[in-house]
Parts: structure tokens; C-alpha cells; sequence
């Protein structure tokens, strides 16, 4: 598996303080010194990696258009989890919160849906191997460093995967258009899994069948949806909203 370059001081702080093994080397704009940068510049140069500078046009062009901030670090790959990972994450977590994303393949929306999950402590992301955004550079300055603290789980057969974990207890909540029942009607308090589809298409047919329950989000306005990022974090923090009442 090839190297990966991740763009950014969110993400590059991100893999020093979760997984600094991955790294390379790195790529910083010559002439740079402010105090957002430098502690990661020292931190970087304290583990002994190599630190090339660069002048913009460089570092732009390596960056492939991307807004790095001044620094870009060649990294390893991140270890690829699936469904074995899975099992060992919920047994680690009481309660546990999922997010499904079923065929969500921009690497911008992936990126923020794991920002969202990050912040409202969701133990794991599961997205199918054939219908998603593959976990790239993009994904990861989106995700602001998210990509590197919620475990992103790959599975094979998402249905599959979803009956396995009704077995152990988890409530799938899909949204979905035609659902009769909105968000804020919805029990969210317990072992919970929220899926979301695609933007246009939404869930797959059988995901959508596999699911629990249904649910929508009211609309008030003109528009008939809304981005699937926007929408995940709406429905995740109305899950949080239930849980901290409880």
C-alpha cells in the first residue's frame, strides 16, 4: 500500500497525537514561523523527522490544490478495520452510538460526517467497502483531525453487517423522505445505530429494509433535503440531546 499525504495543522497534530508512528517526513513553507505552526514544526523535529521547506509554489503544487496551511506530512497508512474491529469496539462500550453511511463517496461529506461523529463521541463509523468515499487527504483535512480518533470501519456486506449487530442488541434508525415519524418523535436513548444514505438516492433498498425503524427530519422551508453532512450532525446531536437526559 502506498504512502498518503494528509494537509493541514488540525490533521498533522492529529496523527502526532494518536498514531505519530505513521509519519514520514514533512513539508512546511519557507519562511513560516507563527504560533499555530511552530509547535508542531518542534514537535515533528523532537521525533526526529525529516523537514523540508518549500516556497509556496512548491508546496501549492504538492498540495494538489488543497489548503495545507503551511504544512503537508508524508504519512503511512492508517490500518484498514473491519467487522472483527467492530466486535472489539463494542465490547469496550456501553451504550454504544453508530453512524452508517451508506454509499456517501464525496470525500468532502465523508470528512465532515466524521468531524460530526468525533464530536458527538460516536464509537465507530461503518461504511461499505464498494459504495464509499475512500479515505484520502481531502477526508482528512475536512475531518480536522476526526479522521484519526473515530475508527472508520469497512465492511464487505453492509447488510449483513447490520443484522449481526441487531443480534447484539443494536437499534438501527435509518432516514429516510417517506418515514412517517420525525427525528424529535424517535427514541435515540439506547444502543443505536443512525444510517444515512447517499444525497439524492438516499439508502439502498435492502439497507433501507434492514433497518429498525425509519425517521425524517422536519422541513419547513422550499428546499426538500438537506447536505448528508448537515443532516448527520442534526440527527447525531438529537441522539446526544435524548442520551444527556436521561
Amino acid at each position: 500500500m502506498s504512502n498518503e499525504f494528509i494537509y493541514g495543522i488540525h490533521a498533522i497534530n492529529a496523527v502526532l497525537d494518536k498514531s505519530p508512528d505513521r509519519l514520514i517526513e514533512a513539508f512546511v513553507l519557507k519562511g513560516r514561523h507563527d504560533e499555530r505552526l511552530m509547535p508542531v514544526i518542534n514537535q515533528l523535529q523532537k521525533m526526529g523527522i525529516s523537514i523540508q521547506q518549500m516556497g509556496r509554489k512548491t508546496l501549492d503544487d504538492k498540495a494538489r490544490g488543497a489548503n495545507h496551511q503551511g504544512i503537508i506530512a508524508r504519512v503511512k497508512p492508517a490500518k484498514a478495520l473491519n467487522e472483527y474491529d467492530l466486535d472489539d469496539i463494542l465490547e469496550r462500550t456501553e451504550k454504544p452510538l453508530l453512524l452508517v453511511l451508506d454509499g456517501v463517496t464525496d470525500p468532502h461529506n465523508l470528512g465532515a460526517c466524521l468531524r460530526n461523529a468525533d464530536a458527538a463521541g460516536v464509537a465507530a463509523v461503518v461504511v461499505p467497502k464498494d459504495k464509499s468515499a475512500p479515505m484520502t487527504a481531502t477526508v482528512s483535512k475536512v475531518a480536522c483531525g476526526a479522521a484519526e480518533t473515530v475508527p472508520l470501519i469497512r465492511v464487505t456486506n453492509l447488510a449483513r453487517t447490520m443484522r449481526a449487530l441487531q443480534e447484539k442488541g443494536i437499534w438501527f434508525v435509518g432516514t429516510a423522505g417517506e418515514a412517517t415519524q420525525n427525528i424529535y418523535q424517535s427514541n435515540l436513548t439506547g444502543p443505536l445505530a443512525i444510517v444515512m444514505g447517499a444525497e439524492g438516492d438516499g439508502m439502498r433498498r435492502l439497507t433501507r429494509e434492514t433497518c429498525d425503524d425509519l425517521i425524517k427530519i422536519p422541513m419547513a422551508g422550499s428546499v426538500s433535503s438537506l447536505n448528508v453532512s448537515v443532516a448527520t450532525g442534526i440527527c447525531l446531536f438529537e441522539a446526544v440531546r435524548q442520551r444527556l437526559e436521561k
